[in-house]
């Protein structure tokens, strides 16, 4: 099963390697992992993406919470959260195709970010069902490259994650 850890931590060199070490240690096999300040720069906030069992997860939660630059852990459930991920795709596309695969990025809000005689690359920002999708419509003109950041994560409604 998959998990979306959000963890606050002191925005000190080293902090990140032991989170994933801690991980590593355990056997917990982290499918994305995306890092950023929050809008207090002294505090960095971790998202984790990862599978296994709730028991593994309650584990992880306690190991955590013990690091000392561990401020807040917070697990959230796929129902309570906004997710995003940015993706970079890299295609190839012949002057004839152009139209079509402007017209395709245009329906699912996707952005040109770079176009040449025989290749175009577009960016998107959505869920990571969405991009899986756009990415299949994208297949069929020959994927040259992928880049993909990891999900970021937030709690729908009011409440926050802050100290």
């Amino acid at each position: 099963m998959k998990h979306t850890i959000s963890v606050l931590v002191e925005n000190h060199a080293g902090v990140l390697a032991r989170v994933a070490g801690l991980f590593a240690r355990r056997g917990f096999n982290i499918d994305s992992l995306a890092v950023g300040v929050t809008d207090d720069e002294k505090i960095s906030r971790i998202t984790i993406i990862a599978d296994g069992t709730d028991y593994t997860l309650e584990q992880i939660e306690k190991q955590l919470n013990k690091l000392i630059d561990v401020i807040k852990v917070r697990h959230f459930e796929n129902h309570e959260l906004l997710t995003r991920e940015l993706v970079l795709i890299k295609i190839a596309c012949q002057p004839s195709q152009r139209a079509e695969v402007i017209a395709l990025a245009e329906i699912v809000k996707a952005k040109i970010s770079d176009i040449t005689a025989n290749t175009m690359t577009l960016e998107l920002s959505d869920s990571v069902d969405r991009i899986k999708n756009f990415e299949e419509l994208l297949r069929p003109y020959g994927i040259k490259e992928v880049v993909r950041t990891g999900s970021i994560a937030m709690q729908k409604g009011g409440v926050s994650m802050k100290l």
